[in-house]
């Protein structure tokens, strides 16, 4: 079961982390690329304040976008303001998201996210830290997989285990880290699962799409090839 108590404070550490790290960038380096395709490290701020309002929405009731459009019209539009602005924002919007969170709620309630997905309201804090953290990552400013707090490694690999599960496109797969911890996704597989195994750190870089692969070790058959999230 989920602790969105639990989850919430750890939502807030990371918010804090992050801030503290963008905090001793300057203007020149938010508008260079970040490690995401095509978007600035301003356009992973401006996607972090907006991704925070979007989940308030949810928790009343809302859709989190007002369309797909709008979302990233949204974005370009914040990402190229200067580094006071940028902290600014991400830090209000991050305390309007911890406001909603600490109100009264029934938690058990169903809320709607991006695409049509729905989820519990519980499951909504772990949703936001997984935000924080990885982005935080992918602004390339010295914060790695490997830096990543443990409890949400593994969290975050078993989330996406589950995510994979069953995908037609995502043969049996069966993950393993160093530590001994194992997860299965995909399909089916003819003559036995994948096995896939490695550092805590590779397996969640190669399941969110932020690392190849090449630090793992593959048993079973080839690395399988995962759709976008």
């Amino acid at each position: 079961m989920m602790d969105h108590t639990h989850d919430l404070a750890r939502v807030r550490e990371a918010t804090e982390r992050l801030l503290t790290a963008v905090a001793r960038l300057d203007n020149a380096s938010l508008a260079e690329p970040s490690r995401l395709p095509g978007w600035s490290r301003g356009h992973v701020l401006a996607h972090l304040a907006r991704n925070a309002d979007a989940l308030v929405n949810a928790f009343e009731g809302g859709p989190m976008y007002a369309s797909a459009e709008a979302r990233d019209a949204d974005i370009e539009r914040d990402a190229p303001r200067p580094l006071d602005v940028q902290l600014a924002d991400v830090r209000r919007s991050a305390a309007r998201f911890q406001e909603a969170g600490d109100a009264p709620a029934d938690w058990t309630r169903t809320v709607e996210l991006r695409n049509g997905v729905t989820e519990s309201a519980a499951r909504v804090p772990f949703r936001r830290w997984a935000e924080v953290e990885l982005h935080h990552v992918d602004l390339g400013i010295g914060y790695e997989l490997e830096d990543l707090p443990a409890e949400f490694t593994e969290r975050e690999i078993d989330f996406l285990a589950q995510r994979f599960a069953g995908h037609p496109e995502v043969p049996g797969t069966r993950l393993r880290t160093g530590g001994g911890a194992t997860w299965s996704t995909g399909g089916e597989a003819a003559g036995g699962p994948v096995r896939v195994e490695g550092p805590a750190a590779e397996l969640l870089g190669w399941l969110a799409g932020r690392r190849d692969g090449s630090g793992l070790s593959v048993a079973g058959g080839g690395l399988p090839a995962l759709p976008p999230l």
